[in-house]
């Protein structure tokens, strides 16, 4: 009987161990692990499926409700990249692509840019850019919202890529297999 013991528990630790499996995920291997993830919901019926790849662009036109706070866009995008590693979503499955633009970009702005525009306020957004870029976000910022709103290119943050437009970014992307998520 104690065989049996030793062997289920055994059996156990490599379940927990695979790289697919939900309960294998803690805050330390999430991709974001300042940042939330979605709450499980017992009996849910769709999970995140590690299976697919999982190619999304969201689309962020408005700045934050508050200056000093990070964008609520880019909170949602850091907690559905957490979501996906947390259910077993390999890295290689997760390609998520950033645009800026409209009232979202000048959160593209390095600190002293977006202090000289922003009443001496950092850029609240700078270091979950950062992390995000790490974690293997792509960023873009649309060229017409930047010329626009009279932005110097070298004040852009070198994690975030310069476009033609938004609208062509999201187009492209979206033919190529991505879905848009806009709206933030």
């Amino acid at each position: 009987m104690k065989k049996l013991w030793m062997f289920a528990a055994s059996l156990l630790a490599i379940f927990i161990a695979l790289p697919g499996s939900a309960f294998a995920q803690s805050a330390q291997s999430l991709p974001l692990p300042d940042s939330p993830v979605a709450t499980d919901i017992p009996g849910a019926r769709e999970l995140p499926d590690p299976n697919i790849v999982y190619k999304v662009v969201f689309d962020i036109g408005k700045a934050a409700p508050k200056i000093d706070e990070v964008n609520p866009g880019l909170v949602s995008i850091a907690r559905y990249l957490n979501t996906l590693a947390k259910n077993g979503v390999p890295a290689d499955h997760r390609k998520i692509v950033v645009v800026f633009h409209q009232g979202g970009t000048e959160m593209i702005l390095n600190n002293a840019a977006f202090k000289a525009r922003n009443d001496g306020h950092d850029n609240p957004n700078i270091a979950m850019i950062r992390n995000m870029k790490k974690a293997g976000v792509d960023f873009r910022v649309c060229g017409q919202a930047v010329l626009g709103r009279k932005i110097e290119q070298d004040t852009i943050l070198s994690e975030i890529e310069l476009d033609l437009w938004a609208l062509t970014t999201i187009t492209n992307l979206e033919l190529r297999g991505y879905i848009h998520v806009g709206g933030n």
